[in-house]
Parts: structure tokens; sequence; C-alpha cells
């Protein structure tokens, strides 16, 4: 059992010290509860390989830059896991490196999670660091080489919530730390396979209850639906989702139309089959493994990527 530890402990310590990672409150993480101070970040390495994450302390970016930069846009990474934990190199370091690949800076965004025994008020620090990390990237793109006005988010299932939140909420200043000098508005957004409702109806009910716990009122379920919060100014987004998906289909579907109704220049692709959380997996097949062809075309066609 100590043998299976360490390797676990090796394993995870060369997960985070592949790229360079800044925290994104350099005075102090607001919203933590004195009791939890001493908490440690879990971190745990599946049977499927796969990097999961929870009791977040300090969130952070991981910052991974190209070889070769062709382009002056970057993405912030939200990766998914239901509001209950990161699927932190599934859907967030892999996607880092593919953006590096064609030439594009990435900043995979390690948030907290709505853990209530961690946080005073814990459903809003997703969407705080979030903000957070757009204040940074745009604070700092000189030092990157970025363009402020070409910064873009992604998002995986609730990480597409969070992402989609991001996007609609933008006009709120969240939590103790304000800025209104710096934007945090995405230039455009990529959602995989998003959570975007709560309502009873469409909702992924494991991720309402995680950020919302139970028995949430009609207002915070329409606030936190972002299908009814698109606005002007919501970014122009890329929608990927498969039909047999447990995350029903009709959240992308609802997202899509609002963005429309507005007159958002947005792109979906629909497959019939892929499941959830097929994210970039080599043992993809079908037409579903065909998404990020189908986004380095639009990415290129509005001038994200060279």
């Amino acid at each position: 059992m100590k043998k299976t530890i360490l390797i676990l402990m090796i394993l995870s310590n060369t997960v985070f010290a592949q790229y360079p990672v800044v925290s994104l409150y350099e005075n102090g993480v607001p919203g933590i509860k004195e009791s939890a101070i001493n908490t440690k970040e879990n971190v745990v390495i599946g049977k499927d390989g796969i990097t999961r994450i929870n009791n977040i302390m300090d969130p952070s970016l991981t910052v991974i830059k190209p070889k070769k930069k062709t382009s002056d846009a970057s993405v912030v990474i939200c990766p998914g896991g239901g509001y209950g934990i990161l699927a932190w190199d599934h859907e967030g370091t892999s996607i880092g490196e593919w953006f590096a690949s064609k030439g594009v800076t990435a900043f995979v965004l390690k948030y907290r999670l709505p853990q209530y025994d961690l946080y005073e008020n814990a459903e809003i620090r997703p969407l705080q660091d979030a903000q957070q990390a757009f204040r940074y990237i745009r604070k700092n793109a000189q030092k990157y080489g970025l363009d402020t006005e070409k910064v873009g988010i992604m998002g995986f299932s609730a990480g597409g919530h969070l992402a989609a939140s991001v996007s609609t909420h933008f006009d709120e200043q969240i939590g103790e730390i304000t800025d209104a000098s710096i934007s945090v508005k995405p230039n455009f957004a990529i959602l995989l396979y998003p959570v975007i409702s709560f309502s009873d109806k469409y909702a992924h009910l494991g991720s309402r209850k995680n950020l919302l716990n139970d028995n949430p009122t009609i207002e915070k379920i329409e606030h936190y639906s972002n299908e009814l919060q698109v606005k002007n100014g919501t970014p122009p987004t890329f929608l990927v989702h498969a039909f047999d998906d447990g995350v029903l289909v009709n959240n992308s579907l609802a997202y899509f139309k609002a963005l429309k109704a507005k007159g958002i220049p947005s792109e979906m692709h629909i497959y019939d089959r892929g499941g959830h959380g097929f994210s970039m997996k080599k043992s993809n097949k079908g037409p579903v493994a065909s998404w990020p062809a189908r986004l380095e075309e639009w990415l290129r066609l509005n001038n994200w990527m060279k």
C-alpha cells in the first residue's frame, strides 16, 4: 500500500511540475473558512489514468506555451467533473497541449469547486476564480505576447457550465475582489458537452446539487441556467455534443438557440454517438473523433489560430 501511495505521489508531482503554475490570488485566497485553512489538496489518479482533483486551496493557472507561437490569442481551459472534481489531464492539460501544438497559448484553470465545508458562499467560487483568470491574463498580456481582445474560454461538462457562466455573467463582478478596469468577458467560447441549464427538465442534477445544494430556489435555478442569461456581448461560441450523452443534448441546443436569437455568431456540431466525456481520447472512433478538426477550422476562420 505504501508503495502504491508513493507511485501516485510521484505521478502527481510529474503532472503538476511539467508546466509553470501561477496562483490566482497574490494576497491570499478569499472565502476560505478558518476551519479549512489546513486542508490539503486531494489528487487521485484513477485506474483509467485520469488525474482527479478536489479540495483546491490555491486556485491557479497552469501555463502551456507553444514552442512556436503563431497566434496572439489565448484560451482559459476549465476541466469538467460535475462540480465535484476536476478531470485535470483528461479535460485540462491534454487540451492545453493541443492548443500549444497549434501555436496558441493555453491557461488550464484549477478552479475551486463548490465545497461548502471549505469555503464561505461556496457557489460563487468557481466563477470568481474564472473571472480572476481573465484579470490575470489581460493584466499580464504583454509578458506573454498576447492580445487582450483575443482571450477565449473553453469548458467541458460542468466546466462547460462554468465557461458559459463566464460568457453570460461578465457584467457581474463576483466575490470580494473586483476591478472594473479589467474586463472579465471572453472574446470567444468553446463548450464541449456542456451543462447549461439547471431547469428540472434538462439539468444534470448532480452538477446542480453540487453547485447549489439541495432544493435551490427558482431564482437560483434561473440565475444559473445560462440559456436564460445570454445577452448582447455574449461571445461567439463553438459547441460540441453527442446525442447519446447523459448530459442531455438539449443543453447545447437551448444555448445555441439563445445565441442565435441574439444574433451571436455560433457553430454547433451534434454527433449521433459519442457519449459523455470523450474529450481527445485516442480511443475515440467514428465521426465524434473529428471535433478537434472542426474546432481548428472555426478558430482559423475567426483569426484566433493561424
